[in-house]
């Protein structure tokens, strides 16, 4: 927390290791099926990956520089800052290997049992050793290091075993013709993990049992075999995994295309500084002491004592061994009332607006919207901005199809999409192929907006449709992360839209937008004038609220805004997924301000904005958070609600979510954590499944898919 405001705010990192928390809760959490928590130890391990890569890596940067930061960092020195990160992380760590000692115990009752290479049964035997030579062996990269001039890169998105071998001293004196006994060398070595098999590898079942050996495992158990040339007396194997600072330089070379800059950056940020080092705790000493002199780390780089296996992200793809009474059931995504996928989709958005809230609802209508549009003869362009994609992407495929149906296609498309950068680029070069139109941001702009924009003659006149989404456009993520989309004809909004693009093309001119509060330059002083709003409605006896939801706020000047309706009575509701730098409910500051945290099995992306503005509300979605980076240094958009069914659904869905009482937890000082606390006789309220519910209660019986109708 801020010392030097007064404990005003609570540090942004500090905050987002209590949402990982979080995260780790539900994988403690015994109501949770055992699978899934599984699944939640290997959410809770890329989180943290991605922590060290951006957020610890930034830290790391100013104190290497000598500035403390404490400006920068809201009070807190670096120096001070990396050590309490430490700290927390190495706590939460501990706490992360416990809770899965507790699953894999809990796994053998239900008749899953994970070995490893010392528990290996004799009817496994011949299985594994030729798995090992069939499958893994001709992929194994291993490498002696005694020797090497230079010691070989380690990548961070890879795990490594480092071999001890200790060579027989008798072989050694034979070698050098000597009598006296010698003192016995020791070789290092290092064995990259593969990645081209699943981790967690299943074994035969035996008696109804059902066996699964972790890779790292596999190979210790063949560490004979991949070192049969050396004699030595005793072999050991411990996992190690490097985290590299994943900043991207960007080449101010002005020859070279910004598709080139950026695939050069990506390609260097393989050599990125190291940030973490963490190592299995039981490896010995001298092992621990030799890469680490050997990779030229130190103590300020994060080096962080953990358990056997780490890289514990392959848990979220642990294989689900056909067991589904030990996952959550499914939820096929519902209809949207009075949206059908085999009618024309223009038809229908040309007569209404359409909200579409995944994955409670189906996201095949949008790529339905596109693929529609890519074979109407009326349609002439279309216009998109891309962030993040899926890997075999069904809007791209769809773009293309337009493309070759001879609409004019423009995708804005973002190269520095953190960690996305290749995949974004691979596709940038598909789409230029066929000729579709590509712009590449702007210069010291991320353009994060969500939005699509098509062109239809219609009696000979121009009609635009399009849709506005607080999350991006990628049919994986869109099964597991809750977003809104808007569909709308509204021609005013599109008009708006439609400057947005001009804007891509011509960013030296500013444009003014009669509905759409857009990013770096009007959405500050919009919503600090709505907050406004609500403060003068509460100094004057008028009804005043405010309820947001979002992944993060962290922007001080907006909290200390907050914290004024605060102060004015003005009650305000946060649904804040991930960071949260505001203190609610501090007498005199924040007693109108309560926060609350959502981690179920969807993960929370939704942004939506309510304003009280004296029983009239106003609703907005939204691409941006409250950060200071989706505020002043992003492309971003956030859409006003005209039509008021879909007013109120985002207005009720958000007091769903706030009644929530079972995966609901308190935002605090503390990072406690807490869970609300149901009342005496109040009922068990899960938000997820009172969301999923309220949508499907609005279809119409026969609309229901079959698996989910009501009995």
């Amino acid at each position: 927390m801020s010392t030097e405001r007064g404990f005003r705010y609570i540090d942004r990192e500090k905050s987002w290791l209590a949402f990982n928390a979080r995260v780790l809760q539900e994988a403690a959490d015994e109501s949770v099926p055992l699978l899934e928590r599984l699944r939640f130890i290997g959410i809770f391990s890329n989180n943290l990956d991605e922590f060290f890569r951006v957020r610890f890596a930034a830290i790391r940067r100013l104190n290497l520089s000598g500035i403390s930061g404490e400006k920068i960092l809201g009070g807190i020195s670096a120096p001070q800052l990396i050590k309490d990160i430490t700290e927390i992380v190495i706590k939460q760590q501990t706490e992360s290997l416990k809770i899965l000692n507790v699953i894999e115990r809990e796994l053998v009752k239900h008749n899953i049992i994970i070995i490893n290479e010392n528990e290996v049964l004799s009817q496994h035997e011949n299985y594994i050793k030729d798995f090992f030579i069939q499958k893994i062996s001709p992929e194994l990269v291993t490498i002696i290091l005694n020797d090497l001039a230079e010691f070989p890169l380690l990548k961070d998105a890879s795990g490594y075993l480092a071999v001890k071998l200790v060579m027989k001293a008798e072989s050694k004196s034979k070698m050098l013709g000597l009598l006296k006994k010698a003192k016995s060398e020791t070789r290092y070595a290092v064995i990259e993990i593969p990645k081209t098999t699943n981790r967690i590898v299943e074994l035969p079942q035996i008696e109804g049992k059902q066996y699964l050996m972790m890779l790292d495992d596999l190979i210790r158990y063949n560490l004979s075999s991949i070192f049969n040339i050396f004699d030595y007396e005793s072999i050991s194997a411990h996992m190690i995994k490097i985290t590299r600072d994943a900043q991207l330089d960007i080449d101010s070379d002005m020859s070279k295309s910004m598709l080139e800059k950026i695939a050069i950056s990506v390609k260097d940020r393989r050599i990125g500084e190291p940030v973490r080092f963490v190592y299995d705790e039981h490896i010995e000493k001298d092992t621990l002491k030799f890469f680490l002199s050997k990779m030229g780390i130190d103590a300020s780089d994060g080096v962080i004592p953990g358990g056997r296996y780490h890289n514990r992200r392959d848990y979220m793809n642990f294989p689900n061994l056909g067991r589904f009474d030990l996952l959550y059931p499914p939820r096929m995504p519902l209809p949207v009332e009075g949206l059908s996928l085999d009618g024309s989709l223009l038809n229908k958005i040309a007569q209404k607006d359409y909200l579409i809230n995944a994955p409670f609802q189906s996201f095949s209508y949008l790529i339905k919207f596109l693929r529609e549009a890519a074979l109407d003869p009326r349609v002439t362009a279309i216009k998109i901005t891309l962030y993040r994609l899926a890997k075999n992407s069904q809007i791209i495929s769809s773009l293309i199809n337009a493309a070759k149906n001879g609409k004019k296609v423009t995708v804005q498309i973002e190269l520095q999409a953190r960690f996305d950068e290749a995949s974004n680029i691979s596709y940038a070069e598909q789409m230029q192929q066929e000729g579709i139109e590509l712009i590449f941001g702007i210069k010291g702009l991320k353009v994060h907006s969500k939005i699509c924009l098509i062109d239809r003659i219609e009696e000979g006149k121009l009609k635009r449709y399009g849709f506005i989404s607080t999350g991006n456009f990628n049919e994986t993520t869109a099964r597991i992360y809750t977003d809104l989309t808007l569909f709308t004809s509204h021609q005013q909004i599109l008009k708006d839209v439609a400057k947005i693009f001009d804007f891509f093309d011509v960013n030296y001119r500013i444009h003014r937008y009669k509905h759409l509060i857009v990013s770096p330059h009007y959405t500050r002083s919009r919503f600090s004038k709505l907050i406004d709003r609500e403060i003068n409605n509460a100094i004057m006896g008028r009804p005043a609220y405010i309820n947001l939801k979002m992944n993060s706020i962290s922007d001080y000047p907006f909290i200390d805004k907050l914290y004024e309706a605060s102060n004015a009575g003005v009650k305000i509701k946060l649904q804040v997924r991930g960071i949260c730098s505001l203190i609610p409910g501090v007498k005199g500051m924040s007693e109108n301000i309560e926060a609350v945290s959502i981690v179920d099995y969807f993960l929370e992306h939704t942004r939506s904005y309510i304003f009280c503005n004296n029983n009239n509300p106003e609703v907005f979605i939204s691409s941006a958070d409250f950060m200071t980076r989706n505020l002043d240094g992003r492309v971003e958009v956030t859409c006003p609600i005209y039509d008021d069914e879909i007013k109120k659904q985002i207005i009720d869905t958000f007091n769903i979510g706030w009644k929530g009482n079972v995966k609901a937890r308190y935002h605090s000082e503390k990072f406690e954590n807490k869970y609300r606390i149901r009342e005496d006789g109040e009922p068990v309220y899960r938000a997820q499944h009172e969301t999923y519910n309220y949508y499907r209660d609005r279809l119409d019986f026969c609309e229901i898919p079959p698996q989910e109708k009501k009995q």
